[in-house]
């Protein structure tokens, strides 16, 4: 499969910039993962321990954020950089209103999902399983952290929101558990798109590698005719030259006796 184009071919400096910071900041997403994880899922934490976890994750947000403002900078067309990260900017800006505070973790997952694109390029069934993991595992706390503490809500355990995920992420939806927050349907919102876009590279992927194995059957059939045909054709010279040597022994056969009876009557 032919590597992606690269989206910094034309703007050297960000792509400069990408390369000293991807593994920082992929450290820094995996920390805010597993920060975020810990204060879903650790429900006997202390108020000092949550505030210090809430501090931590605002900071490693913050610092996205300058990355955004230093890829901004460094652009040679800016209006065309932010026209192509519009969502990059929404997910930092929006975040700002507490209700919409969960949109943090798209732009994690943005920095994570940009280091598996570059690890697994050209091989897309490891690109996206890692991607439904992560996608995964991520809308599960999210969802989790939404709904856990409101009324009437059906998801309420992590069991119970990685089962939410599958149903959704698969497009099944059986509607036995469903958010009721705002956050919750945010969530579900990306969830179900994402599922969609997932099934889509899936599906094709699979139409792709049918496409080529015929292609791959049908040059080695022809491959295997032509050789065939190859082959018959030397037996066919060999019955040919055969035959022709038979008449030459039969020719021979029968001029043999005609001259014994000629010299026999002088």
């Amino acid at each position: 499969m032919a590597a992606p184009h690269d989206p910094y071919a034309d703007e050297p400096r960000i792509a400069r910039w990408n390369r000293r910071l991807d593994w920082p900041l992929t450290g820094l997403a995996v920390a805010f993962l597993g920060l975020y994880a810990w204060d879903v899922l650790d429900t006997t934490k202390t108020a000092t321990t949550e505030t210090r976890i809430d501090i931590a994750l605002t900071g490693i947000w913050a610092i996205f954020g300058a990355d955004y403002l230093v890829r901004l900078a460094l652009a040679r067309r800016r209006g065309r950089f932010v026209r192509a990260h519009l969502l990059d900017l929404l997910v930092l800006l929006l975040p700002m209103f507490r209700q919409l505070r969960v949109l943090r973790i798209v732009t994690v997952i943005s920095v994570l999902n940009r280091q598996l694109r570059e690890d697994f390029r050209g091989r897309v069934t490891v690109y996206v399983a890692g991607t439904v993991v992560l996608v995964g595992f991520v809308a599960s706390l999210a969802v989790l952290d939404a709904e856990r503490d409101a009324p009437d809500s059906s998801i309420t355990t992590f069991g119970g929101a990685l089962w939410w995920t599958l149903t959704t992420i698969s497009t099944v939806g059986y509607g036995d558990r469903y958010p009721v927050t705002v956050e919750g349907r945010i969530v579900a919102s990306a969830l179900m798109i994402a599922g969609i876009a997932l099934l889509g590279v899936v599906t094709a992927s699979i139409a792709s590698w049918f496409v080529e194995h015929l292609r791959q059957s049908s040059e080695r059939t022809e491959q295997e005719i032509d050789a065939n045909e190859r082959k018959l054709d030397l037996l066919l010279g060999e019955v040919r030259r055969l035959n022709a040597r038979l008449d030459e022994l039969e020719r021979s056969s029968d001029e043999a006796p005609a001259d014994r009876s000629g010299r026999a009557r002088r």
